[in-house]
């Protein structure tokens, strides 16, 4: 029974986990860094990989501590080697690379978007072939996943992606971050309907994302308003109309992408959702009622798998020695890495 050691620190959250091959989490620690990055309304990268070098040995540790194993009872580590923020990618991926050289362990370069895409594998058991929608900060895209390294990118952004809207509007807004939890909450207190805010390409046949059009109404209806500034009561409406908007887009370009999945594999069921965005109810319960309809179940691992975590690199980690795949320690870490070059 292989116990895998997952390490994640690709962006402003470091983690580490233990996964087993039989699908079970025997930890998960996770340390955010939003009170370094809080001031400035979005993550900076130096900081970040500053954060990731102080206190990722520690959480290496406790993860493997709370497992209640040592470090002679891993059979493999996992680590982030992109994409992602460099810096931080070479935090995590060099600590990998040294306790595979001193515990003499095999070594997986994981993929970031890999980890997420196969989340659902690792909480639900789901088969080959299906189909994807990752939604986080860095990434808005539809993938259909039909072996472990066998990945099509239907869909994508063409400019923003989801995460970063939500933080930049959060900014503008004044109302803290991460943005996404700060929408929401405002959000629940608003009214829709008060702002006419775009649907970028809603009614286009592909499955692309834009959401750049969509962070510049929400500016000009701030700037429109009167002295410039907004009351509470706007800012809850505003954030409700946004959602709605993302909601609206998203639910439009999931039937497309259905679609565009179903001509390749008949008789689709499963549309799973992942990333740090599907973390947002509004968003989770606007896809599963619409692809209902569709005779089409909505997969969503839990919200604590759905953000950045270790346990996900640590399943890509099994998920690859199973097949006998792994890495030379000379790999290197890197800032882009589409899931298409696997």
């Amino acid at each position: 029974m292989m116990n895998i050691l997952g390490i994640e620190t690709s962006c402003d959250e470091t983690a580490a986990s233990i996964v087993t091959e039989n699908r079970k989490i025997l930890s998960n620690v996770v340390k955010s860094q939003n009170e370094h990055h809080a001031p400035y309304g979005g993550v900076v990268p130096e900081i970040a990989a500053r954060a990731h070098l102080v206190i990722v040995e520690a959480v290496v540790r406790q993860a493997i501590k709370e497992a209640k194993l040592d470090f002679s009872d891993l059979d493999g580590v996992a680590a982030t080697c992109g994409p992602g923020l460099i810096g931080g990618v070479i935090v995590g991926s060099m600590l990998g690379k040294a306790i595979s050289a001193a515990r003499k362990i095999p070594f997986v370069a994981a993929n970031h978007l890999e980890g997420h895409a196969l989340t659902a594998r690792l909480t639900h058991n789901i088969q080959f072939p299906y189909l994807v929608l990752l939604l986080s900060g860095g990434h808005s895209q539809f993938i259909i996943v039909e072996e472990v390294g066998e990945y099509q990118i239907i869909g994508n952004t063409i400019d923003d992606a989801l995460g970063e809207a939500f933080d930049k509007v959060a900014k503008m807004l004044g109302i803290g971050f991460p943005g996404g939890p700060a929408v929401e909450k405002m959000a629940s207190f608003g009214s829709p309907g008060r702002f006419n805010l775009p649907r970028p390409l809603r009614g286009r046949e592909n499955s692309d994302f834009s959401f750049s059009g969509l962070k510049t109404s929400v500016r000009n209806k701030i700037e429109q308003s009167k002295n410039g500034t907004f009351s509470e009561k706007d800012i809850q409406d505003l954030c409700s109309d946004f959602q709605y908007a993302v909601s609206d887009v998203i639910k439009d370009r999931v039937l497309n992408a259905l679609n565009i999945f179903s001509k390749k594999y008949p008789n689709c069921e499963k549309l799973v959702l992942c990333g740090g965005v599907a973390s947002n109810q509004m968003i989770r319960t606007t896809l599963e009622q619409s692809v209902q309809t569709l005779g089409v179940n909505l997969v969503a691992p839990p919200i604590n798998l759905c953000t950045d975590n270790g346990a996900m690199i640590a399943w890509v980690g099994v998920e690859r020695l199973k097949l006998g795949l792994s890495n030379t320690l000379d790999f290197k870490p890197r800032p882009r890495w589409s899931l298409e070059e696997l």
